[in-house]
């Protein structure tokens, strides 16, 4: 009989443990309802890359934007939201990053989550943001990007080649301007 116990004992300690890890939140999403990344860095070999993703919409200051106009040249896609602390953190190396690639590549966000344009407004004056995001709120941008290269962290960055195809992918935080910079050079060169 003690064994038994024992051994019963042991099962609903897992089980609790397993259900008390299962509930907290995800890493630095800061009770936000959301899952951020790692940075994790993803380059997709050209003949793996999937087919061109098409989006258009109203950016964030009224104007339309879509993406088949920015072809030819490399586009960073960032998924953003004025809350989200490392999405937060990122911009001012997007904007940076934004204004050195000016002539050879495109910056474009796309704001998922704010229920109001002028929260994600107020996050572009804070930092100074001036290249376009598209107004998303739902989110139906995102189904836009083929699997398995579809955002499914906060933040997420994708690196558009020359024919609007998936090229790179960076789940979560930009590492450093280094690395966009370096990714965007990488896709642009045709690896």
């Amino acid at each position: 009989m003690p064994v038994r116990r024992l051994a019963a004992l042991a099962a609903v300690l897992t089980l609790t443990v397993g259900a008390a890890t299962a509930c907290t939140e995800a890493n630095g999403t800061e009770g936000k309802d959301y899952v951020a990344g790692d940075s994790i860095v993803v380059p997709i070999p050209v003949a793996q890359r999937k087919s061109p993703v098409e989006f258009s919409g109203e950016t964030l200051s009224g104007d339309r934007l879509d993406l088949a106009d920015l072809r030819g040249k490399p586009v960073v896609v960032n998924v953003w939201w004025s809350e989200c602390p490392p999405c937060r953190k990122e911009a001012p190396i997007l904007q940076e990053a934004s204004g050195e690639l000016a002539d050879g590549a495109s910056v474009v966000g796309i704001n998922i989550r704010d229920t109001s344009k002028d929260n994600a407004l107020a996050f572009e004056r804070t930092f100074d943001v001036t290249y376009p995001s598209i107004y998303d709120f739902g989110s139906q941008q995102l189904l836009n990007f083929p699997p398995p290269y579809n955002p499914r962290d906060m933040p997420s960055t994708m690196v558009l080649d020359d024919q609007g195809r998936v090229a790179a992918l960076i789940r979560g935080e930009i590492p450093s301007k280094t690395t966009l910079l370096e990714l965007v050079e990488d896709v642009a060169a045709g690896k």
